[in-house]
């Protein structure tokens, strides 16, 4: 008897927390309210002209006397078309020219396009003028005297071709725009928008 007994307490006591359990349980999909949790809200809409603005502050820090050369320069691109100039009618014209449409560069702003040339102007000065005289002879002299002027080459921004004539491709420090320059004399050093498919660099291959 003193047997059964404490087989059925054993049971009844399983049972009871059984159902203790079961009180605690949630069913997906049993219609039970979901857990309150608040909705994120999105943030505001970023204020890109203000970030254009500070950026071009932080630049005008680093280079006091380009900021002096190019105050009160227009900062909005010149209106126009939102496409490109009308396509040759020659047919192998046009194919050529669609094709080599990714070269097109983004139009800078007069304040843009006067800060670049301004550096342009002032890494060329600095390569020893049109002439090229005194200018770096391997890539790690170019690439060194283009950081201690406040620039920051990256891998691949400073190189030498086949025949060891030297290139730079540059992004003025946190304003733009680009800066292209070759050392073979006649030396070319230019600013430039970035290309359509992004950055300073030339793309490369048709499309």
């Amino acid at each position: 008897m003193t047997s059964r007994t404490t087989t059925a307490g054993a049971v009844l006591f399983a049972a009871g927390l059984l159902a203790l359990t079961a009180c605690g349980t949630t069913v997906s999909g049993s219609g039970a309210a979901a857990d309150p949790s608040p909705v994120p809200t999105t943030g505001q809409t970023p204020d890109h002209a203000a970030q254009a603005a500070a950026a071009v502050a932080r630049h005008d820090k680093l280079f006091p006397e380009v900021a002096e050369l190019c105050r009160g320069k227009a900062t909005a691109a010149p209106t126009g078309p939102a496409t490109p100039g009308e396509l040759p009618t020659d047919p192998e014209a046009r194919k050529y020219a669609e094709n080599h449409a990714y070269k097109n560069e983004a139009t800078l702003t007069p304040a843009a396009k006067c800060r670049g040339d301004a550096h342009a102007a002032r890494i060329r000065k600095a390569l020893g003028g049109s002439d090229g005289k005194g200018a770096p002879k391997s890539t790690e002299e170019l690439s060194g005297l283009l950081t201690g002027m406040g620039y920051k080459p990256e891998a691949g921004d400073v190189y030498a071709s086949s025949t060891g004539n030297l290139s730079f491709v540059l992004s003025i420090p946190e304003s733009g725009p680009c800066v292209t320059g070759h050392l073979t004399p006649p030396m070319s050093v230019k600013a430039h928008g970035v290309y359509m498919e992004g950055g300073c660099h030339e793309p490369r291959g048709g499309h």
